[in-house]
């Protein structure tokens, strides 16, 4: 029944059937009742030929139709099957690509979604602590009997509190952007020296207050290629780590090298070094080796690490012959 309900055929039809007619009666004035039959047997053959391709071609189309409707309104992605070559196939072809495609930006909203949440529910589980502590100074602070040094003690301790929650969602909110491809990373040739002066600038107060010392070695005349902002982050990130492990009246040292392969920070600290089985996992995401401190989170190597490996750089962890951690940072030139 689809036949009579297919314009195109149905006007195919027609025009062959008259065409048919048309070719008997020419042939049976011109040559007489042998040219018409013969015209006529012609004719019939054509148009069965015609039926049979004709049929076989719609079909293909219905079923590559049933195939798109099951894409439109399925639960899952058909298989398209291949037919012979011509436009249907190209058509198929297209089809399936689009498919691909499709398949494609539906896993990555879905990777995209599931970011989001993990990064939500790591932003909820790891603040929950500096909060409740600071709910609990807070109300230490309400009371009448603590003296003025108790409260300003109280309210510096908010203070750093407060510091800490900001620090945190900050780390995980660039976090969630670098794994979500939001950000573009520019790169530019950077001078090592200028670079390193830098990025020690915010630990030098706190260096003076806990007498430790920081050296920096071979940066003059060095350079590599890569994002400034977003690897002083991550330079920053691994020297913060390097005096957190750092004992007061320790030293931390920064060594730059460069060859024609690449250009290496490492950054070695004179702590208690780092135990064995830690070391497979110290730029995981929250996790916390054995010697860390109260205040680590354990989420600033894995952000150094995800910044790094956008520009072609590498970041290894060791223990240093002599003792302490070591972390070496390589930035490739190719």
């Amino acid at each position: 029944m689809w036949r009579f309900r297919n314009r195109d055929f149905t006007m195919q039809t027609v025009i062959s059937a008259a065409g048919t007619a048309l070719a008997v009666l020419a042939a049976r004035l011109v040559w007489g009742r042998e040219a018409a039959l013969a015209a006529l047997l012609c004719s019939i053959f054509w148009c069965v030929f015609y039926f049979i391709w004709a049929s076989r071609r719609y079909r293909e189309i219905r079923t590559l139709a049933g195939q798109i409707d099951e894409l439109l309104h399925g639960s899952e992605v058909p298989e398209f099957k291949h037919f012979r070559e011509g436009d249907l196939e190209i058509l198929r072809d297209e089809i399936n690509k689009l498919t691909i495609r499709l398949r494609e930006q539906a896993a990555l909203l879905q990777k995209d979604k599931s970011s989001l949440a993990d990064a939500l529910a790591d932003i909820s589980h790891q603040i929950r602590t500096p909060l409740t502590s600071l709910n609990i100074l807070l109300e230490r602070m309400k009371s009448r009997e603590i003296d003025s040094d108790t409260r300003r003690y109280l309210l510096r301790e908010s203070g750093r509190m407060l510091s800490k929650i900001e620090w945190l969602v900050t780390a995980l909110l660039k976090m969630s952007k670098l794994e979500a491809g939001s950000i573009v990373l520019q790169k530019e040739t950077i001078c090592m020296d200028r670079f390193l002066r830098e990025a020690i600038l915010p630990f030098e107060i706190a260096m003076e207050v806990h007498d430790k010392r920081l050296y920096v070695t071979g940066a003059e005349g060095k350079r590599f290629t890569g994002d400034y902002a977003w690897t002083l982050e991550a330079v920053q990130n691994v020297i913060k780590n390097g005096l957190e492990y750092t004992p007061d009246g320790g030293s931390l040292s920064i060594g730059c090298d460069e060859n024609p392969l690449y250009t290496e920070i490492v950054i070695t600290d004179s702590g208690p070094g780092i135990p064995k089985e830690d070391l497979p996992h110290l730029f995981e995401r929250f996790y916390r080796g054995e010697n860390a401190g109260t205040d680590s989170f354990g989420i600033g190597l894995a952000l150094a690490q995800m910044i790094l490996a956008r520009e072609n750089a590498v970041i290894q962890a060791q223990n240093a012959a002599k003792g302490g951690g070591q972390f070496r940072i390589r930035f490739y030139k190719t």
